[in-house]
C-alpha cells in the first residue's frame, strides 16, 4: 500500500465525510460500518430500512452494502460509478450514480461506528485450479490415468443430448464417453452420463457397444448404486491443484 490506512472510530458525521472526500479523491478503498437507510433507483426500485450494514466504496467506483448475512451485497453499483458524499439532517450521506443504465444508489447514515481508508496494491490477478478443465488436460496428457489403451478422440463432442467432456476408444475400438466431474459426484452427474451414451448410441449402428465413464474425485453412494444399475463405470482421479 502506498498510502497508511486511516481509521476513524465513532467519528461524528463531519470527521467521516472528510475522511471519505479525501479518498475519494485519492481513488482509495474506503469502508463504513454504521445504521444506514438504503433507497435504489435504476432497473428496478428498492428500499432498505435503518439496520446495521458495511459499505464497501471500491476505487474502480464499485459500491457494495453488506448486511450480517451471505456473501453477496444486497445494493450495489458496477465499477465505473460516480460517488458523492455530503451532510443532510446531521448525518452523512452516500451518493453513488451509475450512467450507463441509469442507476442511483442512495445510503444515508444515522451513525457511522467505523471508518476506514486505505490504497490498496493489488496486481495479482486470480488464478483458478483444480477445475474440470484441469481435469481434462490431465486425461488427455495421460490418457492411461482412465485405464490401459484409452484413447482420446474428440473433446466437447456434440450429441442431441449435448456436448460429451471427452470421447474416446478403448483397446477394442468401442466408443467411450466420459463425464467429468471436479468434485464428488451424485446422481444428477450418473443421469447425464446416461443421456450422453443414449443419444451417442442412437447415433451409432445398431450392434455398436457404447460405455460411460464418470470421472471425478469420488461419487455418493446413491451414485455407486446407480453406476452399477445402469451399466457404467467411474474412475477417481482429482484435478491437479
Amino acid at each position: 500500500m502506498t498510502d497508511s490506512p486511516r481509521t476513524l472510530l465513532q467519528p461524528t458525521a463531519a470527521a467521516a465525510i472528510g475522511l471519505v472526500d479525501d479518498a475519494l479523491s485519492a481513488d482509495q478503498l474506503v469502508t463504513l460500518v454504521g445504521r444506514c437507510r438504503v433507497v435504489y433507483e435504476g432497473r428496478a426500485t428498492s428500499t432498505l430500512g435503518p439496520g446495521d450494514r458495511l459499505v464497501v466504496r471500491k476505487p474502480d467506483g464499485t459500491m457494495l452494502v453488506h448486511t450480517d448475512e451471505g456473501h453477496q451485497p444486497v445494493n450495489w453499483q458496477p465499477p465505473g460509478s460516480s460517488c458523492d458524499c455530503r451532510l443532510a439532517d446531521s448525518g452523512v450521506v452516500l451518493e453513488s450514480k451509475h450512467e450507463n443504465p441509469s442507476e442511483e444508489l442512495i445510503i444515508r447514515f444515522e451513525t457511522i461506528t467505523h471508518a476506514a481508508t486505505f490504497d490498496p496494491n493489488d496486481p495479482n490477478e486470480l488464478a483458478l485450479s483444480g477445475t474440470e478443465s484441469d481435469l481434462r488436460d490431465q486425461i488427455l496428457e495421460s490418457p492411461s490415468l482412465v485405464e490401459p489403451g484409452f484413447e482420446p478422440r474428440a473433446t466437447e463432442r456434440k450429441t442431441s443430448a449435448g456436448a460429451i467432456d471427452i470421447y474416446g476408444e478403448d483397446t477394442d475400438g468401442r466408443a467411450v464417453v466420459l463425464e467429468l466431474k471436479r468434485r464428488r459426484a451424485g446422481p444428477d452427474a450418473v443421469s447425464q452420463l446416461n443421456r450422453y451414451v443414449d443419444a451417442l448410441t442412437r447415433e451409432r449402428h445398431a450392434d455398436a457397444t457404447v460405455r460411460g465413464i464418470l470421472v471425478a474425485p469420488s461419487v455418493t453412494d446413491r451414485a455407486h448404486r446407480l453406476l452399477a444399475e445402469r451399466g457404467l463405470g467411474f474412475v477417481s482421479l482429482s484435478p491437479t491443484e
